[in-house]
């Protein structure tokens, strides 16, 4: 299935407001993804169950390493304003304390790891537009695991962002081990995840 875009009317006042009011009234099949993406609202379908397996099996190997007072979120939705972005990252690992106030969305700044699987229909948002809102935030690691990128399927780890881009720390293709750094410090094993 392919997203659609639904493109807003051109904002009155503060456009960010509007933009996230729009956003807001979506009325979008139950489990489609509601997004804005460069300012546009996009809607996609739910996920794969291949996607589901893959956010599965990192999940897990993240609960082992990350502290406490820290959470792993499929469905929280970060917001950037700069980048007149509203994004929905197959996962957020963030502090807890960043959930504790009201609403529907957190400031991505908080998120101390992103991790998105590329979906057929998504795939350049996650490699270009979703990858740039990341480091703008300042997001300290971006893990990309792109089971449609061209040859085979790989996993990127991008991070030091600085300047609204990133440096690629690693990347592995799909049966290779790929390595968080501190303050995660774990191994993964590429080739448990479909598609490897």
């Amino acid at each position: 299935m392919s997203a659609l875009a639904i493109e807003p009317e051109p904002p009155c006042g503060d456009g960010w407001d509007e933009l996230v009011r729009i956003w807001e009234a979506t009325d979008a099949p139950e489990g489609c993804k509601v997004e804005i993406i460069e300012g546009v609202v996009t809607v996609t379908p739910g996920p794969a169950n291949s996607h589901n397996d893959t956010a599965d099996l990192v999940q897990r190997r993240l609960y082992g390493v990350i502290p406490e007072d820290w959470g792993i979120y499929q469905t929280q939705t970060v917001a950037i304003p700069s980048r007149q972005g509203m994004f929905i990252p197959d996962l957020l690992v963030a502090p807890r304390a960043a959930l504790k106030e009201h609403g529907h969305y957190v400031p991505l700044a908080v998120a101390e790891l992103i991790v998105e699987i590329t979906s057929r229909s998504n795939a350049n948002h996650d490699r270009v537009e979703k990858l740039h809102g990341y480091a703008t935030a300042g997001v300290p690691l971006y893990l990309l695991l792109d089971s449609w990128h061209s040859g085979r399927p790989t996993a990127t780890l991008y991070g030091e962002p600085r300047n609204g881009m990133y440096r690629v720390l690693d990347t592995v293709k799909y049966g290779e081990e790929l390595r968080l750094p501190a303050p995660f410090d774990l191994v993964l094993d590429t080739g448990e995840f479909p598609g490897a």
